[in-house]
C-alpha cells in the first residue's frame, strides 16, 4: 500500500572494464574470448537478461576471475541482485555478504543488503544496513531513500519525511522519491506539500499506480471526493487489485452518497486485505 509496497532501490555496476583490465585469469582462460565476453554481458544484465542467465554468468565470472580484487565484489554483488530479483533473499544476503567482506568500503551490496532485508520484512536489521552505506557515503540518495520506506514499514512516518527529503536533495531524479514523500507527507496532514510532490512524480511517470492512489489519499483527506475517486480509479485501470484504492476509492464514494457502489469497493477491498479499514484510520480517514 503506498510508498511501501514499491521495490526498494537495488544497485548493480558493469564488470566490463574491470574484468578486461588486467585479470590475470583472463589471460590464462582456456575458454574462447567470446564466451567470456558474453559471461560478463550475462552479469551484467545487458538487454533483458533473466535472472537465471544472469546467475549464470556472474557464477562463471566468479570462477574465472579468483583473485582479481576489483572484479569480484562487483560480480557478487550483481549476482545477488539476481538472486533477489528471483525472490531469493537468502541467497541474494549471502553474495551481498561475500561482496562486502570483499571490498569494506564498497557501499552497493551494503544498500542491497538492506533491500533484501527489508523485502523480508526484517525491517530493523535493513535500517542498520542503510545506516552503514551512509556513513560510507553520506550523499548515497538511494539509500536514504530505502531506509525512508523501511521507516514507513515501522510507522515512523516523521523519520522517513526527513529521509525522503535528503534523498530529494541529493538526487531528486530517483525513481519514487517525489511519490514517497507525497504519500508520507499525506499521512502526516501536509496536504498541499504532499499534493505537490504527486504532482512532481506523475511529472516523471504517468503511468505509476501507486502515485494515484498517494494522490487519492490526499485529495480523500483534503475533503476533494471527486478528485479522490478520480486518482483512485486511476490507480484501478493500472493495478486493479489495489485494496488501497478499492477502499479509498469505496469512502470517497460513501462520504458523496454513492453507498451502493461504495459498499461495493469497500468490500472487494476488504477481500483483498481484511485489515485495510485499520490501515486507513491510522492514515487519519476514519
Amino acid at each position: 500500500m503506498g510508498f511501501g509496497a514499491r521495490n526498494g532501490v537495488v544497485e548493480g555496476v558493469p564488470v566490463l572494464i574491470l574484468l578486461l583490465l588486467g585479470s590475470p585469469a583472463a589471460a590464462q582462460d582456456s575458454k574462447p574470448k567470446g564466451d567470456y565476453l558474453k559471461n560478463i554481458e550475462l552479469c551484467n544484465g545487458a538487454g533483458r537478461t533473466s535472472p537465471e542467465s544472469r546467475i549464470e554468468g556472474c557464477t562463471a565470472l566468479i570462477h574465472a576471475v579468483q583473485g582479481t580484487a576489483a572484479a569480484l565484489p562487483i560480480a557478487y554483488n550483481n549476482r545477488g541482485n539476481a538472486y533477489a530479483a528471483k525472490g531469493d533473499y537468502d541467497r541474494a544476503i549471502q553474495d551481498f555478504d561475500q561482496s562486502i567482506e570483499l571490498n569494506r568500503t564498497y557501499t552497493k551490496p551494503i544498500n542491497n543488503r538492506g533491500v533484501a532485508y527489508l523485502k523480508k520484512s526484517e525491517y530493523d536489521v535493513a535500517i542498520k544496513a542503510f545506516d552503514e552505506a551512509i556513513k560510507l557515503k553520506p550523499d548515497y540518495g538511494e539509500a536514504f531513500a530505502n531506509r525512508a520506506e523501511a521507516h514507513l514499514k515501522k510507522q515512523q512516518y516523521d523519520r522517513a519525511a526527513r529521509d525522503f527529503d535528503d534523498a530529494i536533495r541529493l538526487n531528486p531524479d530517483l525513481k519514487a522519491v517525489w511519490s514517497g514523500r507525497c504519500w508520507t507527507r499525506a499521512i502526516l496532514g501536509s496536504l498541499q506539500a504532499a499534493l505537490d510532490d504527486c504532482n512532481k512524480a506523475l511529472q516523471q511517470d504517468p503511468n505509476n499506480a501507486m502515485t494515484y492512489d498517494s494522490r487519492g489519499l490526499t485529495h480523500l483527506k483534503m475533503g476533494r471526493l471527486g478528485a479522490a475517486i478520480d486518482d483512485y480509479s486511476s490507480a484501478l485501470g493500472l493495478d486493479p487489485k489495489s485494496a488501497s484504492a478499492l477502499y479509498g476509492r469505496g469512502y470517497a464514494k460513501l462520504r458523496n452518497g454513492d453507498k451502493a457502489s461504495g459498499d461495493t469497493d469497500i468490500l472487494a477491498a476488504r477481500k483483498i486485505e481484511s485489515e485495510i479499514g485499520d490501515e486507513f484510520a491510522r492514515y487519519g480517514v476514519r
